[in-house]
């Protein structure tokens, strides 16, 4: 019996003391459940070998962007910001969407509501606004500038370019309203997209300098803007069997006819300031058009100032967007994986390696094993080349392929620095700082006008070494504002 009634008080304490820790927690004196669920709950390393930092963030990232020492996390209904050093959380924003535009001297955070007027501008280290607006209806975010879009009528519309941290606007242009598709953040404009690769995010390079020329179109036309001056150059309505595009300071107007049961298809390239006819190629395949009549729905493939396409010959190719020289023609066989205006990675024929090939010369650079269903991105600090069975993710140098590191993991390519990267799974994202796991320290960048000791490269005035990270002003100088860097 006095056992029973031993056990009996033993029950009665912990009974009273749940009570008590309950009471406590409900009142917000003392919690510990969050703590004991982060430990029955705590996750497996995301890479091995691990990460520098793993977090769990509040949704699944659908952007992640390194700023300098912070990494923005967009999210469904929110955006938050973590130290880059440590993954501890900085700050965080209810937002529909957000966007980063400027560089990691000078970056602010775009913020806003999906069918709401305006946006907001924050410091990315504090959350501190820095500059609110409550009537835009787009925002365009860059590198070296935000541009953004208000409209008093249908018909009647402003666009403004701002400097990331200005508080009065660089120049403002007229356009005859927006097409019904251009509101939130980066809604497309008439330019080129790019390759994708599976487990790489699409924006892993984060932004980029604003092109020379933007082309937006507006109720079946185009106008072309000059993003130097903010001048309408070009106002043009494409024919009934083309596509406009803007690409490398050019106005392309690609054709696509059947005959015979098949598309025939042509470029020309325009110089918008004359609208003189600068460059024409026949027989080259954009792939802007789908098998139903040669309709064209497509943007044409390429990234920054360069095209991707098919020659007649059927071989694939890169293109300069400015002058329409053949940069590149892959062998038979080769399949391009990724582009910039600098280099191609290509995977070879045989399916057993990726090579790195410069443009305008078509040098193989480096070359390392690689299975048939190997993806990559170019990034201004590596190229990251993905792997499966077993799972990897590689960054690379871009100029000499030297590696920066290697993981073994199935998380994704969310966002790539100056000195690592970010990966991520599900709602875990963890950064891993090269050199890790590889052996050899990161890529040191050359100064502006580096050609990395080889002075080949698509056009003159522009080598084939690592760009310069604040910027690119592309083959032929033409991303430069005034043409000549």
């Amino acid at each position: 019996m006095s056992g029973v009634k031993g056990l009996g008080g033993v029950r009665g304490g912990l009974l009273l003391g749940l009570v008590i820790v309950i009471a406590l927690a409900v009142t917000g004196v003392w919690n510990p459940f969050p703590g004991v669920w982060d430990w029955v709950d705590r996750s497996e390393p995301i890479s091995e070998p691990d990460v520098s930092w793993q977090q769990r963030v509040g949704g699944t990232p659908k952007s992640v962007t390194i700023v300098g020492d912070t990494v923005v996390v967009e999210q469904r209904t929110r955006t938050e910001v973590r130290s880059l050093a440590t993954g501890a959380p900085l700050w965080e924003r209810k937002a529909d969407w957000s966007a980063v535009a400027g560089g990691d001297r000078d970056a602010v955070v775009a913020v806003g509501k999906l069918l709401v007027k305006g946006y907001e501008l924050l410091d990315p280290t504090t959350g501190a606004v820095r500059r609110r607006d409550g009537d835009a209806v787009a925002v365009w975010t860059y590198r070296n500038m935000l541009l953004d879009a208000r409209c008093v009528a249908a018909t009647d519309c402003t666009l403004s370019a701002w400097d990331p941290r200005g508080t009065s606007p660089l120049w403002t242009a007229f356009l005859p309203g927006v097409s019904s598709g251009l509101f939130a953040d980066n809604p497309g404009l008439l330019g080129t997209r790019r390759l994708t690769a599976h487990r790489i995010d699409e924006a892993v390079a984060g932004p980029e300098a604003a092109p020379p020329l933007l082309g937006f179109p507006v109720d079946g036309r185009v106008h072309v803007v000059d993003t130097a001056t903010g001048r309408v150059v070009q106002d043009v309505e494409p024919g009934r069997d083309e596509r406009l595009s803007v690409v490398g300071g050019r106005l392309l107007r690609i054709r696509a006819v059947s005959v015979d049961g098949s598309c025939q298809y042509a470029v020309s390239a325009r110089d918008p300031a004359t609208g003189q006819e600068v460059w024409r190629r026949s027989g080259f395949n954009l792939r802007t058009a789908d098998s139903a009549g040669c309709a064209q729905r497509e943007d044409p493939q390429g990234a920054r100032s360069v095209l991707i396409g098919v020659a007649p010959d059927g071989r694939e190719a890169v293109l300069d967007g400015y002058d329409g020289r053949l940069l590149l023609v892959d062998a038979e066989g080769e399949k391009l994986l990724a582009v910039d205006d600098r280099y191609a990675l290509v995977r070879s024929a045989d399916k057993e390696s990726v090579i790195a090939r410069d443009l305008g010369t078509g040098r193989a650079r480096w070359n390392r094993p690689a299975g048939a269903k190997a993806g990559a991105a170019l990034t201004p600090y590596a190229a990251v080349l993905t792997g499966d069975k077993p799972n990897r993710l590689v960054a690379v140098d871009p100029r000499t392929g030297r590696e920066l590191v290697v993981l073994r993991t199935s998380a994704n390519a969310l966002a790539v620095g100056p000195n690592g990267m970010v990966v991520g799974e599900g709602r875990e994202i963890g950064y891993v700082r090269f050199g890790a796991g590889a052996g050899a320290p990161p890529p040191a960048a050359p100064p502006a006008g580096s050609d990395g000791g080889t002075g080949t490269g698509p056009g003159p005035g522009r080598t084939g070494g690592a760009p310069d990270p604040e910027d690119s002003c592309g083959p032929k100088r033409e991303l430069c504002a005034n043409g000549n860097g």
